[in-house]
């Protein structure tokens, strides 16, 4: 959380990256798909705030993640139709 800001979104993207493989750090370097994007933690998130698109993807790759799409089969849809009943 930054003062005057609120939740430091960039800064949330980037240590969820780290976390999840996504983003590597080596020392104080932050890089994505071997593109080094900053030294240190507010440099790499001015890079992803400068470039949305890439933002973007991170953040989907991480909703992904941690936020699955379930699909419902045939079967499921018709049992939870017959308790309706």
């Amino acid at each position: 959380i930054l003062y005057g800001r609120g939740i430091y979104r960039m800064g949330e993207v980037i240590d969820l990256g780290v976390k999840e493989g996504l983003i590597d750090k080596a020392g104080a370097w932050y890089s994505y798909n071997g593109d080094k994007i900053g030294q240190g933690k507010a440099n790499a998130a001015n890079f992803l705030e400068e470039n949305p698109e890439m933002a973007q993807e991170i953040e989907a790759k991480i909703r992904d993640k941690y936020m699955p799409v379930v699909e419902q089969s045939d079967k499921e849809e018709g049992s939870e139709l017959a308790l309706e009943l």
